[in-house]
């Protein structure tokens, strides 16, 4: 899989250490492993084998739950600046995570307290 690449003149949609999962298998493989849920994200990793690809990967998904187009859209732009905030620091290499937005409150939650929830979420799924 290619690095994300930078749009002319911005900054790549994740980040240039993270990849992105596309295939549902991947996102099945990481939803069977370790969860973490918080007021504001609910967290899913696993490690993959030491024969899969090496990197941090990430995926997010947003139920219809969360509400219409609109509200999922905004909670997955949400999810994904919240990844490229915390994971290059605190993700670990050859993990996939897999970001949930929750109902009514990933999309509204203050940012800060987002990435709270997150780095929360990231330091029990790795002990």
């Amino acid at each position: 899989m290619k690095p994300p690449v930078a749009p002319e003149g911005g900054t790549p949609a994740v980040s240039v250490c993270l990849h992105t999962m596309i295939k549902r298998a991947d996102f099945v493989r990481a939803s069977n492993a370790r969860r973490q849920g918080t007021p504001g994200i609910h967290v899913q990793a696993r490690k993959r084998a030491d024969n899969e690809a090496s990197g941090i990967r990430v995926g997010f998904t947003c139920s219809k739950k969360v509400g219409n187009a609109v509200a999922r859209n905004r909670a997955k732009r949400r999810l994904r600046e919240v990844a490229r905030a915390v994971l290059p620091e605190m993700g670990r290499d050859g993990w996939d995570y897999v970001l949930v937005g929750r109902k009514d409150v990933t999309a509204t939650l203050p940012f800060d307290t987002l990435i709270a929830d997150f780095r929360r979420a990231l330091k029990k799924v790795h002990t």
